[in-house]
C-alpha cells in the first residue's frame, strides 16, 4: 500500500467521523420532543427554558438520590439530565451530565430489561455524549440506533412518536458511508412518526425540512399546510415553560420553512444520498 493510498483512506476515514460528529450535534439539537438547545432560543425563551431544566434537574436528582431503585425516579432522572445538558456551555459539563444519564438507564435496564423509557432516555442521552466526541462518536451512534429500536420495540406512542422520530434523524443527519445514514430508513421513521402524532409540531417540520432537502416540494407543502392547520390546537396542548424553548424553535423553524417553499425548489440532478 502506497502512503498516498494510506492517506487518502486515513482522510476519508476521518472526514466521515467528522461528518458524523456534526451530525449529532444536528441531531441531539432536535431528539428530545418539544425542546430546543439554548442555542437557538431567543434570549427570554431560552432563559425560561434553562431555569426550567435547572429546576427540573434538582428536584428529580434528589428524587433519584433518595430513592434509586425506584424505576420513574431512574427515567426521569436520565430524561433532566438530558434537558439540562441542552444548556450545557463546555463539553465537560455536557459529557459530565449525559453520563449521569447513562448510568441511570444502565441500571434501570438491569433490573427491567423491557423499561422503554429506559431504552429511550439511554439513547438520548448517548447523543449529548456523542456530541462531546470525534471518532468515539461512531460507536455511540450505533449504540443510539440499538436503544432506539428497542423502545421502538417497547411502545411506538412514547414521547409522542419519539422512537420513531428520532431513528428518522439519525438516518437522515449520518452519514451512508461509514455510518448508518439511509434516505429510505430517514423517510420510513419520519412519516411513522407522523402517522402516530400528527398534532405534534415537532414531527411534521422534520418531515417537511426533510422533504425539502430531498426537493420534494409538493409533499414538504402538503406538511407544512398540515402543520399550520393545526397550530392552535398544538399552542393549547403544548404550553407552558417546559414548551417556551420548544415554540420558538418551531417559529424559527417554520418561518425558514415557509421562505423556502416560496421559492422553487430545483429538482436534484443525480441520485446522491439515495441508500
Amino acid at each position: 500500500m502506497t502512503f498516498a493510498t494510506h492517506y487518502s483512506r486515513a482522510g476519508r476515514r476521518a472526514n466521515a467521523a467528522k461528518r458524523l460528529n456534526t451530525a449529532a450535534v444536528l441531531l441531539v439539537v432536535v431528539l428530545k420532543a418539544g425542546f430546543c438547545s439554548a442555542a437557538f432560543a431567543g434570549e427570554g425563551s431560552g432563559q425560561v427554558g434553562a431555569a426550567f431544566a435547572e429546576g427540573e434537574f434538582q428536584s428529580w436528582q434528589q428524587a433519584y438520590q433518595a430513592n434509586h431503585a425506584n424505576s420513574t425516579n431512574a427515567w426521569q432522572f436520565a430524561r433532566a439530565c438530558f434537558d439540562w445538558a441542552e444548556f450545557s456551555t463546555n463539553d465537560t459539563q455536557r459529557a459530565a451530565l449525559a453520563q449521569l444519564g447513562i448510568k441511570a438507564c444502565r441500571a434501570l435496564l438491569k433490573r427491567d430489561t423491557n423499561s422503554v423509557a429506559g431504552h429511550y432516555y439511554l439513547g438520548m442521552n448517548l447523543g449529548q455524549l456523542a456530541r462531546t466526541k470525534n471518532l468515539g462518536a461512531l460507536p455511540i451512534v450505533d449504540e443510539m440506533e440499538m436503544e432506539f429500536k428497542a423502545a421502538r420495540r417497547l411502545d411506538q406512542n412514547f414521547d409522542q412518536a419519539g422512537p420513531d422520530r428520532n431513528l428518522g434523524l439519525l438516518y437522515l443527519e449520518a452519514p451512508s458511508i461509514g455510518s448508518i445514514g439511509s434516505r429510505s430508513k430517514a423517510r420510513t421513521h419520519l412519516l411513522r412518526a407522523v402517522e402516530l402524532a400528527p398534532d405534534f409540531p415537532e414531527n411534521r417540520l422534520n418531515l417537511a425540512e426533510a422533504l425539502v432537502r430531498w426537493r420534494d416540494s409538493t409533499g414538504a407543502r402538503q406538511q407544512l399546510d398540515a402543520l399550520e392547520a393545526g397550530l392552535g390546537k398544538a399552542r393549547t396542548q403544548y404550553d407552558g415553560p417546559a414548551w417556551a424553548a420548544a415554540w420558538n424553535d418551531w417559529e424559527r423553524r417554520l418561518a425558514k420553512l415557509r421562505a423556502q417553499l416560496l421559492r422553487p425548489i430545483k429538482p436534484a440532478t443525480s441520485p446522491k444520498g439515495t441508500p
